[in-house]
């Protein structure tokens, strides 16, 4: 039997996947903020995401609803943004995760990302400038940071920002930048030839048009989040005016104020992922009968669902203490990173065991559970790998970095 409903893990696998009741402690505006994505999700995005997603296409249709949930620019105040906690930040990409990950990348990197960027990093006039169109989505953003040979060491970027009086000249390569191929605003970073510091750059739209040399191509043959295009971005000559520098960004430790700012989405949007696995698979295992009886009723399947409840219950413990430590500006790096890695590892292993469950019938888009498999490879990589979180963590436990590539010495024979 093959589940083609839509909505299958919509209902009651909800309260299943919060055993423990975590969400019982959420304000009365954090569960607003939750059910308004659930409802978005089940309404607009699930009907059709499957089909965007197999043709690795955007569904911009969405945008429209997404744009009158009332949080794009999530922890932004003004600017026509909410101004959201932490917390309910991070269960919008939970609940955003759960329906599907490639409307959560879009989400995180137009609102979080490019949006932060400008808010954290521009002047007044910036701010003015760009976000409350952005905050409407009228116009679309991406964020421009990793290339070709620089991903988890971006701090090494080479694209180069040369000024020649009130103009910048921008040369360099940027690849996986999502919506960089048809954003609007898209916020570049460049080291600055004078003085070897990492600065931010507005490349914009003009009537439709990139400036001449900045020439973005789809990355194709993804097998994961195929419903949000990233571009590969060659940037020849790119010129920029003065009032398009972000004023605020002098060096690498400006960029990582808006990282630091967005940090946690990746593990909140595992969490989402886990959890829409684990109901996946329950409803599932309720309808599907072999041998004369439910899946369900199986003492094998029995015990893997309560190991999938148990992980899935580690992950929403774990995100519910980063909000905690969030909220009270005690969240460092390598607490973000011991919490990345886990909810990466355990979410990744739920996936593969609902759609393992599934049998045959997991395999297919229709079941959903093949898109939040896919999707989690790909969550398992950004905001640094999964060996880059472990290294990090260990750096901290030990006081030893093992960033540096030791090369051995060996003798002539």
């Amino acid at each position: 039997m093959t589940d083609t409903n839509p909505s299958a893990y919509t209902t009651s696998g909800l309260e299943r996947s919060d055993f423990l009741g975590l969400d019982s402690t959420l304000s009365a505006e954090d569960v607003a903020i939750r059910d308004r994505i659930r409802d978005f999700g089940e309404k607009h995005v699930l009907p059709i995401i499957n089909e965007y997603w197999e043709r690795a296409e955007f569904p911009e249709e969405i945008l429209p609803a997404l744009a009158e949930l009332g949080v794009v620019g999530t922890f932004i105040e003004g600017y026509g943004c909410p101004g959201l906690t932490r917390r309910q930040a991070g269960l919008v990409a939970r609940e955003m995760g759960r329906i599907d990950g490639s409307v959560n990348t879009f989400f995180g990197v137009h609102s979080n990302l490019c949006m932060g960027s400008i808010y954290i990093l521009g002047s007044e006039e910036q701010r003015e400038r760009w976000l409350p169109a952005m905050a409407r989505l009228e116009k679309t953003g991406a964020f421009a940071l990793t290339e070709p040979n620089h991903g988890s060491d971006s701090v090494s970027l080479e694209t180069s920002a040369r000024r020649e009086g009130d103009t910048w000249v921008l040369n360099g390569h940027k690849r996986w930048i999502g919506n960089g191929h048809a954003g609007d605003v898209i916020v570049v970073y460049a080291r600055d030839e004078g003085d070897g510091e990492v600065k931010a750059f507005v490349v914009e739209k003009v009537d439709g048009e990139y400036p001449a040399g900045y020439v973005p191509e789809v990355i194709t043959g993804k097998i994961g989040k195929r419903a949000i295009l990233q571009g590969d971005i060659v940037i020849t000559d790119v010129r920029v005016p003065e009032e398009n520098r972000l004023k605020n960004c002098s060096s690498f430790k400006d960029v990582n104020k808006v990282l630091a700012a967005t940090r946690g989405g990746a593990s909140y949007e595992a969490v989402g992922h886990a959890m829409a696995a684990f109901e996946i698979a329950r409803s599932y295992a309720l309808q599907r009968e072999q041998f004369g009886s439910p899946l369900a009723a199986f003492q094998l399947v029995q015990e893997k669902l309560a190991t999938m409840l148990s992980d899935v219950t580690h992950l929403q413990l774990l995100a519910h203490r980063m909000a905690q430590l969030q909220e009270e500006g005690a969240f460092t790096g390598p607490m973000a990173s011991l919490i990345k890695m886990t909810t990466s590892r355990k979410a990744l292993a739920i996936c593969r065991e609902a759609r393992d469950m599934m049998g045959g019938n997991g395999l297919l888009l229709d079941n959903h559970v093949a898109r939040h498999l896919t999707d989690m490879e790909v969550v398992s990589t950004y905001e640094g790998t999964d060996s880059v979180q472990a290294l990090i963590v260990g750096r901290e436990i030990t006081g030893i970095s093992a960033f540096t590539a030791k090369k051995s010495r060996t003798s002539d024979k």
